[in-house]
């Protein structure tokens, strides 16, 4: 499948560097994604969304090393779980580097991350090079779109690219927890 989506995969990557917000599929539904480190890039991003910056953003990477330019990552004991759990449907908080943007913590000193197990999302931080914005494909009050169908009806009009493959089959959005105590925030 990736084989035959390379050429896709491409134009994916080059849309996020020159500022372009995408779709893509993730383990349970649609993400919209940019290029964390390009303000006007996550300006559009929130405002597709009509989410409050307050609120913070998930990256997602294809390992941990993409991570490492935004977090602080913690002692042993707790990076060990942490580790175990990826990749997967697990996004942790993790102490936010002082260096990592403002428009990606929000309101917070953490920064919630995950290392995606989707095969093509996980293609996508390769060949952009790095760790990417992931949210759900929705407006806020809105359910996520958990295909390219629902995505092209809802918000296509306003993405500078979809990025076309299968979600996972997750029932939900990733379970998100505390990296410095386990404690989940969302299940």
């Amino acid at each position: 499948m990736l084989k035959a989506s390379s050429h896709r995969l491409r134009l994916a990557a080059r849309m996020l560097r020159q500022g372009g917000v995408i779709a893509y599929p993730t383990e349970a539904v649609y993400g919209l994604g940019c290029d964390p480190r390009n303000p006007l890039a996550i300006e559009r991003l929130l405002a597709i969304k009509q989410r409050p910056a307050s609120k913070g953003l998930i990256l997602i990477a294809a390992d941990m090393g993409q991570l490492a330019p935004f977090v602080d990552w913690l002692a042993d004991g707790r990076m060990r779980e942490i580790r175990e759990s990826w990749p997967g449907p697990h996004t942790w908080l993790l102490p936010a580097k002082a260096t990592t943007p403002s428009w990606l913590t929000g309101d917070f000193e953490t920064l919630a991350v995950r290392m995606t197990a989707h095969p093509l999302a996980a293609a996508l931080c390769r060949t952009f090079g790095g760790a990417i914005v992931s949210t759900s494909a929705n407006r806020s009050d809105q359910p996520p779109a958990r295909s390219a169908l629902e995505v092209r009806r809802t918000l296509v009009a306003q993405l500078d690219y979809l990025l076309v493959g299968a979600c996972q089959g997750a029932n939900r959005p990733s379970v998100i927890r505390d990296g410095r105590t386990g404690r989940v925030i969302r299940a």
